[in-house]
């Protein structure tokens, strides 16, 4: 009889054991399914090899314009969405260019003078801060990018002279500087934020862009922040006797900030 109920009670506890290993079972295989989770790399979209939004300001004709420019994909529709989470742009491919995909995009809204849209609207029509780009590969995946716009406008380049004679205001000015080849532009560097447009702020100047153009054609040069002059080719002086050029300070967060002027050619 003893050795019946040490028995029995062997086979009891056996029984308990395999009950207990069955409802510590559930628990463990959670835990382990969380872990082998936890153990797998969340995916993340993939990134446009640039993009950028940023204000352009034509400090001589009184004009804001916003510009934006995107690379990567191929992709078949793309949306813009602001810090308030409202879309300002959206584009859908369809039929065959769907298909085929997009990869880049450059756009440039319009530039109302500041009779019809005042600075201050302009700059609460966008506001400052992070934008959105989201757009569908097609291939189905999000590519994706967030970028800054900043209201920090830099001042307008001073003291701009054609061989040594100050520039005019504007092209419609009389008479406007008459000079001689060679024709060397230059300008003070740019260190301070507008005075008047946008938000006043440090200001970082990356480059300047310098264009001068004549009937139709246009030479555009990009200078490090350290050249604050020019030379106009011959080859350029020698297709008429009256320029036009403009000169553009960009600013490190993408900003541009641009005036225009004329010259005749003796």
């Amino acid at each position: 009889m003893a050795s019946e109920n040490v028995m029995s009670r062997t086979g009891a506890l056996a029984m308990i054991t395999k009950k207990r290993m069955r409802m510590l079972s559930l628990p463990a295989i959670a835990m382990a399914g969380l872990a082998l989770e936890a153990a797998i790399p969340a995916v993340q979209a993939a990134e446009f090899s640039e993009a950028e939004l940023f204000v352009e300001l034509n400090d001589t004709d009184g004009d804001l314009g916003i510009h934006g420019s995107v690379d990567g994909g191929a992709y078949s529709r793309l949306k813009i969405e602001g810090p308030n989470g409202r879309p300002i742009y959206f584009v859908k491919a369809s039929g065959s260019l769907a298909r085929q995909g997009l990869t880049q995009l450059f756009f440039e809204s319009a530039e109302p003078t500041f009779d019809e849209l005042p600075p201050e609207d302009f700059f609460r029509r966008f506001p400052e801060g992070a934008y959105e780009i989201e757009a569908v590969s097609l291939g189905g995946e999000e590519i994706e990018a967030t970028v800054t716009l900043s209201h920090v406008m830099a001042a307008p380049v001073g003291n701009v002279t054609i061989n040594g004679i100050p520039a005019a205001e504007n092209c419609d000015a009389v008479p406007l500087p008459a000079v001689s080849a060679p024709v060397i532009i230059d300008w003070d560097p740019v260190a301070t934020s507008h005075p008047e447009i946008g938000k006043s702020g440090p200001v970082e100047i990356v480059r300047y862009q310098f264009f001068v153009e004549r009937e139709g054609v246009k030479l555009s040069v990009d200078l490090p922040p350290t050249v604050t002059r020019f030379e106009a080719p011959a080859e350029i002086l020698a297709l008429g006797d009256e320029f036009k050029f403009e000169i553009i300070a960009r600013t490190a967060t993408g900003n541009n900030t641009a005036i225009e002027s004329c010259f005749t050619l003796q």
